[in-house]
């Protein structure tokens, strides 16, 4: 046993103990967030407009698939708003032009109506009627 009043050698500085070597940082593979498609969001206001303004809905349908095919992906609402929009802009020139012919034909029985009451004409027939030329010519 040891003499506790005993002069003790010196005793040896200990080193530091150096921190364990921690293996080098390596981030996690770094995952982006999922692009959003381009013209998808145009692709989608380009449907509801091909409703309510064919022709509209029609032209932003077809720069949202051009955007689209840029990208390298396929756009089908676009692609929808551009056959619905077609299809409606198509729909709305037949029935332009089938009211201004119908415009044309009602207002072409009035304007001979008219002339004829202006040529000395007492009555002449309108739609099926017949009409007082003084009526007419107050009228106009």
């Amino acid at each position: 046993m040891s003499d506790p009043t005993a002069p003790q050698p010196p005793q040896q500085p200990v080193p530091p103990a150096q921190p364990p070597q921690a293996a080098p940082y390596q981030a996690a593979p770094y995952q982006a967030a999922p692009a959003s498609v381009p013209g998808k969001t145009l692709g989608i206001v380009a449907i509801i407009l091909a409703f309510l303004m064919p022709l509209i809905g029609l032209i932003l349908g077809i720069v949202a698939v051009v955007q689209s095919k840029k990208a390298g992906v396929k756009n089908g609402v676009g692609i929808a708003a551009i056959i619905i929009g077609g299809i409606l802009v198509v729909i709305g020139i037949i029935v332009m032009i089938a009211a201004i012919s119908a415009a044309s034909m009602v207002g072409g029985d009035l304007v001979a109506a008219i002339a004829a009451c202006e040529n000395g004409a007492e009555t002449v027939e309108v739609y099926g009627q017949t009409q007082f030329c003084s009526d007419l010519l107050a009228a106009q």
